[in-house]
């Protein structure tokens, strides 16, 4: 039965809910909204406690306001709970409009689900509409535009009540208002969402205003001023690559005015070895080290990064290139891979250069007849011809005869006597009385004619020809387009030269020489030819008298 004074409390709650919604409209942020509306449920509606769960992208709802109770604000504000789990309770227990009410003799189901909740102590209730401490009221929020037509759309948040302060359950007015609440709260948060989505993007706007404002003299300064060589060139087009504009370093770098760097593109300045490495890191962008010329004729080694700079309408359009200096590096490079390769006493190619470079005059032949076997299996006739040319097997069986191996195959002299072949000799050569001189005048006299035995080698063969230091006082010289007659003169001018006086230690000393020839050819083994060589050569040593091993 309605008291005489309840219309005097429902119109006091009308103005507190008045005033609480213009304060959730009024609100300077999404967070103050939050807490604004989660406020208004205690100090508009009669409830003791209140959150609100907030939805997030993923789905989840996470506490993102509480009022009350510090201490359970404390617990939970920040938690989340799953979107399962609030599923589950939104469709339980009564419903009331749009709210759900869960009561105690239901809700103990819910008590170890993931939903962030707090617990209050009291009582057992005495009268039927006495609220229980573990009876669970829920508002749900949906966005505004799906209110209409009782429609529920998307889910904004849900309002969470508990403890109204008269200990009973909500009656009609409490619950159309609480209802009525959660109905203009969705509205609030909504358009505090819409709000901070605004300014976000204004100040985002501005930022970039700002950024772009900016951004030409900030590069200006940064193309100027940079310590390395920057140019931009245009990309595509009849004028790709044609430098528009180079920095004070690169002008310097190359020792060109600006005003005539423009009259070039980048491939009229790279070393003509490198023009297929530019044209790579032009069309691709990237980084390439490569030759640049100077105004002087030389060329100096730079490392070139591209950056291509694109226009959001018309694609690329032009390719920003930073030239840094490698010369010393380059030189260092050259330098560690030249001690690699070469001997350090006498600055010929090691032994692990002169097989390298053996290697690579030969083939196994072995290799390519398992080849050739498969292959002819394959297709059912030869794949290669006598003279080791391969045949192209297209899809349509056509056959298209092309230089297949493009080896030229190593051959060697055959018998005793020359019979105008020419081939690839390999001439390893031993001194003779070397050892005698180690011992009686020191290593220092040793190395001081390993120099100078060196240095005659060196002196005696064509340019194109190695010598290579095998170890110790073994010699190799690989000597290729060589018939039989003209290896054998060759070490014979070899050794004279040998033979003569050498100055070491202050002293005349004579060391002298013996000589093996080898013919490499496809098939072998560097480790097989110089075996071979090796092997002649103390034939040859054991062929002649001991007196006659060293001359003086």
């Amino acid at each position: 039965m309605e008291t005489e004074s309840e219309p005097y409390v429902q119109l006091a709650s009308l103005r507190q809910l008045h005033q609480v919604m213009a304060d959730m409209n009024t609100a300077r942020s999404l967070a103050d909204t939050l807490q604004t509306v989660a406020n208004g449920v205690t100090q508009a509606l009669g409830y003791e406690l209140a959150c609100v769960n907030l939805a997030r992208p993923d789905g989840d709802l996470v506490v993102a306001a509480f009022s009350g109770n510090q201490a359970a604000e404390a617990l939970i504000t920040g938690r989340v709970g799953s979107r399962d789990s609030w599923e589950r309770r939104l469709s339980m227990g009564e419903t009331w409009g749009d709210l759900v009410f869960i009561p105690h003799t239901e809700g103990w189901v819910l008590d170890d689900d993931d939903v962030p909740q707090w617990y209050t102590d009291g009582p057992a209730p005495r009268f039927e509409d006495e609220w229980h401490p573990s009876d669970r009221l829920f508002a749900p929020m949906y966005t505004p535009s799906a209110q209409s037509g009782g429609q529920c759309g998307e889910l904004i948040g849900v309002l969470s009540v508990d403890r109204p302060r008269n200990g009973r359950r909500p009656g009609a007015w409490g619950r159309e208002a609480l209802q009525m609440y959660a109905f203009q709260a969705a509205i609030a948060i909504s358009n505090a969402r819409l709000r901070a989505n605004m300014q976000r993007a204004l100040v985002r706007l501005e930022r970039e205003q700002q950024a772009l404002r900016a951004s030409e003299e900030s590069f200006r300064q940064a193309f100027e001023y940079a310590p390395s060589g920057m140019a931009i060139a245009e990309m595509g087009g009849d004028q790709h690559g044609r430098i528009l504009r180079t920095n004070d370093a690169l002008c310097r770098l190359l020792g060109r005015p600006a005003s005539a760097m423009r009259r070039y593109a980048f491939s009229d300045l790279v070393h003509p070895e490198d023009i297929g490495t530019l044209l790579r890191t032009s069309a691709e962008g990237g980084r390439a080290e490569l030759r640049l010329g100077r105004r002087d004729g030389t060329y100096v080694w730079v490392s070139l990064r591209n950056s291509v700079v694109a226009d959001a309408a018309d694609g690329p359009r032009f390719l920003l290139t930073h030239v840094e200096d490698i010369a010393e590096r380059k030189q260092r490079e050259m330098q560690l891979a030249h001690r690699a390769s070469h001997d350090s006493l006498t600055g010929l190619p090691n032994s692990a250069e002169l097989r390298a470079r053996l290697s690579s005059r030969l083939c196994r032949r072995s290799t390519h007849s398992g080849a050739l076997e498969s292959m002819d299996a394959a297709f059912g006739h030869p794949a290669f011809d006598a003279n080791g040319h391969g045949f192209d097997f297209r899809a349509d069986g056509a056959e298209a005869y092309e230089a297949f191996d493009h080896h030229v195959h190593t051959v060697a002299p055959e018998g005793t006597h020359d019979d105008g072949t020419k081939g690839l000799a390999v001439l390893f050569c031993d001194l003779d009385g070397f050892k005698s001189i180690n011992d009686r005048f020191g290593h220092n006299a040793g190395d001081a004619v390993l120099i100078e035995v060196a240095r005659r080698l060196s002196q005696c063969v064509r340019d194109g020809d190695t010598v290579a230091r095998l170890g110790g006082d073994e010699f190799v010289i690989l000597a290729d387009g060589l018939g039989q007659a003209d290896a054998a003169d060759l070490a014979v001018r070899l050794r004279n030269e040998i033979i003569q006086p050498i100055r070491a230690e202050g002293r005349a000393v004579r060391v002298g020489a013996s000589f093996g020839i080898g013919w490499a050819h496809c098939g072998m083994t560097a480790d097989e030819v110089l075996k071979s060589a090796d092997e002649r050569m103390y034939v040859e040593k054991r062929s002649r008298p001991k007196q006659h091993r060293r001359a003086g």
